[in-house]
């Protein structure tokens, strides 16, 4: 593996911490470590041959989420899985009741959290995936009624994504203007599509009514499918932003892909079988998108380290100024109701 910092020295220092630690969850010796995927966070699967249970660990990346915003994670987790709203992952306390343990590596503390193993695979491009797209705009419905009705616990703290967090001053996910490969024209095109964004977002306005508790990071990489059951995985960004951020985070990294109104469309579908969802809502759908679009620009940059930025590269930055043109061409006019009227 190459890169600065996910290298198998760092990666065997990281197995090496964890496995210290099985022993607080009630695991042996004996347990076979597995990782599973590296990105801000390392996922390792622990099997253990002695009691036959299989344990999916998740050992943070530090400087990123504060334990009460971890704590507030599973918190959440937990509230879900009481009310069986969405099949996801259920988190496993230690022997002592908790459910972060510190591990030490090299000085530096990481967080690590247990869930139970959950059966099934990613889907991928050979499915059928209208049909889980579908099946996940029902999920998102019962998921924001959730977040709208939920009485969060005192102290619930989790980031806020909303265009400063993403575009703006904040940037979580760094900045968008480093994107590797990008040229002045291109930056350009990017500098003005940031500034339509921030107009209709700004219109769209934060109302309780569109902006709340969402998982924002439902792409394939965190969907489990077995049989007809769709599992939601991996909440470790879940956060305050608009609902309809929800679509634009399931389509990550294929933005450009033909298929995506396809998949739009089917998404749409699934979440007016629950709740409804307005057609001045649904012409929200591809501003976040490009929304998201433009913040995994960011991500890429600011991670350079990790697997998936390298697979990506400049080539992401290149589809992300060509979709900027295409929502620009869209989108770039004083009036934007005439451009949800085009829609």
């Amino acid at each position: 593996m190459t890169g600065t910092m996910y290298d198998d020295a760092f990666l065997s220092r990281l197995e090496a911490g964890l496995r210290a630690a099985l022993p607080r969850w009630g695991l042996s010796d004996a347990c076979e470590l597995r990782l599973l995927t590296i990105s801000e966070n390392a996922t390792f699967r622990a099997r253990d041959p002695l009691s036959g249970r299989d344990v999916v660990f998740r050992v943070h990346r530090p400087g990123y989420h504060t334990r009460a915003e971890i704590e507030s994670e599973l918190a959440w987790l937990t509230a879900l899985g009481a009310e069986n709203l969405v099949a996801t992952l259920t988190p496993v306390a230690q022997a002592d009741g908790s459910l972060i343990a510190d591990l030490d590596d090299g000085g530096t503390v990481r967080h690590a959290v247990a869930f139970g193993l959950i059966a099934g695979k990613e889907p991928d491009e050979a499915d059928d995936l209208a049909r889980w797209y579908r099946e996940l705009g029902a999920v998102n419905a019962r998921l924001h009624a959730h977040a709208r009705g939920w009485q969060r616990p005192e102290g619930f703290v989790r980031k806020r994504w909303d265009y400063e967090a993403m575009l703006g001053e904040v940037r979580l996910w760094g900045d968008w203007c480093a994107g590797p490969g990008l040229d002045a024209e291109g930056l350009a095109v990017l500098e003005r599509t940031s500034e339509v964004l921030r107009g209709i977002l700004d219109e769209y306005g934060t109302g309780e009514d569109r902006f709340g508790l969402v998982h924002a990071d439902m792409r394939l990489a965190n969907l489990l499918v077995d049989g007809d059951t769709l599992s939601v995985i991996d909440f470790d960004d879940c956060g305050f932003s608009w609902y309809l951020y929800d679509f634009a985070a399931a389509v990550s990294f294929s933005e450009h892909e033909p298929y995506i109104p396809q998949l739009q469309a089917a998404w749409v579908e699934g979440y007016r079988s629950v709740a409804p969802l307005s057609d001045d809502d649904c012409a929200m759908l591809p501003i976040f998108v490009m929304l998201r679009r433009m913040l995994l620009t960011a991500w890429i940059a600011s991670h350079a380290e990790t697997p998936t930025a390298q697979a990506l590269g400049e080539g992401y930055t290149h589809g992300t100024v060509a979709l900027a043109r295409t929502f620009l061409a869209r989108y770039d006019a004083d009036d934007f109701a005439a451009g949800r009227a085009a829609s």
